[in-house]
């Protein structure tokens, strides 16, 4: 950690070569959270590249004030830096004449809705701006599968969930380790108190009233307590 602390300094004071050295020190963990999302249309190496840079854009901002270790810092730049490239991009590939007649669609929709004052029809489109009925259906449905994929559910704490956040997926072993050293890095900085609330909350299912017990303190307390405990880890995230 020492070692690590001591080339952000460098590289935070201009140093190129401290710098190249943190990114060649932390291209394991890059490509342990680039193996997330194979098989999403794109190769390996592009993703590869793009968590680079999210894992540069750690390098620079990391505040060394942070309790806590820089690879835990590093994990949800680099994740959300892949996360907006296939948002932007588009997680299912639409050839420029489909993205064009769906553009095309849609100007000419809100241009005969203003004109006639109600809902243009498909065939009163299709007539506009001369694409059939078919290629316009097409090409308006290949944008909404990955407007849908990447809509916001939840939007707090200045990080956005989409959708497909929520969609289950394979985890692989490495997966594993790298979350399992994520959390236990998370836990290790708390107090002991406050590492025993969250492990019997959220591993054992106890209830806050089963924790007061517990602990001897009340259930208002244990309330209260969890959720500075969880804001806490919040902000080490």
């Amino acid at each position: 950690m020492e070692h690590t602390i001591a080339l952000i300094v460098k590289s935070h004071e201009g140093d190129k070569e401290a710098r190249d050295r943190l990114v060649e020190e932390n291209i394991g963990l890059v490509w342990s959270i680039v193996r997330r999302f194979q098989g999403r249309g794109h190769e390996m190496e592009d993703l590869f590249q793009i968590g680079s840079i999210g894992l540069i854009k750690a390098i620079d901002k990391f505040d060394i004030s942070y309790d806590v270790k820089f690879s835990t810092y590093a994990v949800p730049m680099i994740t959300g830096e892949i996360k907006r490239f296939l948002r932007d991009d588009g997680m299912i590939k639409v050839s420029r004449s489909l993205k064009e007649t769906a553009n095309k669609a849609r100007r000419c929709r809100e241009m005969l809705n203003h004109k006639i004052g109600r809902e243009p029809t498909l065939e009163e489109i299709s007539a506009e701006i001369g694409a059939s009925q078919e290629e316009i259906v097409m090409a308006l449905d290949s944008g909404v599968e990955v407007e849908s994929l990447y809509k916001t559910i939840y939007q707090g704490d200045g990080s956005d969930i989409y959708l497909i956040d929520k969609l289950e997926e394979e985890t692989s072993q490495n997966d594993a380790v790298l979350n399992q050293l994520v959390l236990e890095q998370l836990l290790d900085s708390l107090t002991e108190k406050e590492r025993e609330i969250i492990l019997m909350r959220y591993y054992e299912d106890k209830t806050q009233t089963q924790v007061a017990e517990k602990i001897g303190i009340s259930q208002v307390q244990v309330s209260r307590l969890e959720k500075k405990i969880l804001q806490k880890l919040r902000d080490k995230l």
